[in-house]
């Protein structure tokens, strides 16, 4: 009789994989990112990253979708794939490999969140995070680290922002993001405007305290990634 294969699938021992989402949005002048406190051990009481595991007959972008959907109420988010965690104890239950997501969120739907059934769930600061379940911490600290890198070569803001803004939110929210508010004002218009523009005016303006402020709106094909220059700072 002719012995198995030894390197078939079936004779090695099968990892459990997760899909975790970072869930980030620009919200009271902070960037936030949505957490979901633990109601079952391990780890129960602790605010943690919303995942769940993956089932066999979907993909793991499929999982990501169903985890926004189900979990937190969220659907037509940005979505895009961050990094593999397999650290061998990352959970004390058994073997997980979390395959991370981060989605970006404009402000009116983080503040229309539905309110849906995966217990207590809250936006916290990035720079005033609790204490975290599993390796989150370490998750959170590169998804950060990942959006500050999209937001110097591309044009990834968009999805944070409102669809109209004035150039001095924008510049707020870079500052916000990139935890630096020392953004020359000059300098950061003109990196703006500079060709290809990743913005252009709405024609309309609103109502300020001094002088009244143009709207502008980031152009279609700015959408799309920039590689050609640095943005920020």
């Amino acid at each position: 009789m002719q012995a198995a294969n030894p390197v078939e699938p079936v004779h090695y021992d099968r990892p459990t994989v997760a899909v975790d989402v970072v869930i980030f949005s620009l919200l009271d002048d902070d960037l936030k990112v949505l957490l979901i406190r633990r109601n079952a051990p391990p780890f129960q009481g602790m605010w943690a990253i919303p995942g769940s595991f993956v089932h066999s007959d979907e993909s793991l972008e499929a999982a990501a979708l169903r985890t926004l959907q189900e979990e937190m109420g969220f659907q037509d988010v940005y979505l895009e794939q961050l990094y593999t965690f397999g650290d061998i104890g990352r959970d004390p239950r058994t073997r997980v490999i979390s395959v991370t997501y981060f989605a970006l969120m404009q402000p009116d739907m983080a503040q229309r969140r539905a309110n849906v059934d995966a217990g207590e769930t809250a936006w916290h600061s990035m720079y005033h995070l609790p204490e975290l379940a599993f390796d989150h911490k370490l998750i959170l600290d590169y998804a950060l680290k990942r959006l500050r890198y999209k937001l110097e070569y591309s044009a990834v803001a968009f999805e944070l922002m409102p669809d109209e803004f004035t150039l001095r939110e924008l510049q707020e929210a870079y500052m916000i993001i990139l935890d630096d508010h020392t953004l020359d004002k000059a300098n950061f218009r003109k990196r703006l405007r500079h060709e290809p523009p990743i913005v252009e005016p709405t024609g309309e303006v609103r109502k300020t305290k001094g002088r009244p402020a143009a709207l502008y709106r980031f152009r279609e094909d700015a959408k799309r990634e920039v590689k050609a220059r640095r943005l920020f700072p």
